[in-house]
């Protein structure tokens, strides 16, 4: 499993539009505060539509709270500064992606103890950076693919005999 982390987003529907990518994709979505919404409110649940109480997710009232519940983990840091691309990494299996508040990104101070693990999506021209929900969708789908798509491809298949009516 792949685990998604936002670092205190901001913006609802984005976090529910991640949930959903969340849910297609098996991945586990990790939610660390303050964040700029309640997850009960109506942009949340209509970005994810009727996804959401399929979601895996945690809610952490701190980064050092996350570090805490989570020890040791081996966590990319998704970031415009970094200079190694997304694609050029290995994901393991229970790695963390992390990615930063819409406005702001990451702080430097995490960022400088991540600085190995720190990757970005290339980009062209002087767009400051892509929206979080397509960074994620593109990094997390990277991932997923260096494994394989492994379980992605047994529930897809799953689906198909189910579609032809086989049992």
């Amino acid at each position: 499993m792949i685990n998604i982390v936002l670092l205190e987003p901001e913006i609802p529907a984005n976090t529910g539009n991640i949930g959903r990518t969340c849910v297609a994709a098996g991945a586990r979505l990790h939610l660390i505060e303050p964040m700029g919404f309640q997850i009960n409110e109506k942009q949340v649940r209509r970005a994810g539509l009727d996804y959401w109480d399929k979601l895996d997710y945690r809610i952490y009232h701190s980064y050092p709270d996350f570090l805490q519940k989570n020890p040791g983990a081996r966590i990319y840091m998704a970031t415009t500064k970094a200079r190694q691309v997304y694609s050029e990494v290995s994901y393991e299996d229970g790695c963390y992606i992390m990615f930063g508040r819409e406005s702001a990104g990451i702080p430097e101070e995490i960022l400088v103890e991540h600085e190995e693990t720190a990757v970005r999506i290339p980009m062209f021209g002087e767009i400051r950076s892509l929206n979080l929900g397509n960074s994620v969708a593109v990094v997390l789908y990277e991932a997923l693919r260096q494994r394989g798509f492994e379980d992605l491809n047994r529930a897809g298949e799953l689906h198909r005999l189910r579609w032809r009516g086989d049992p």
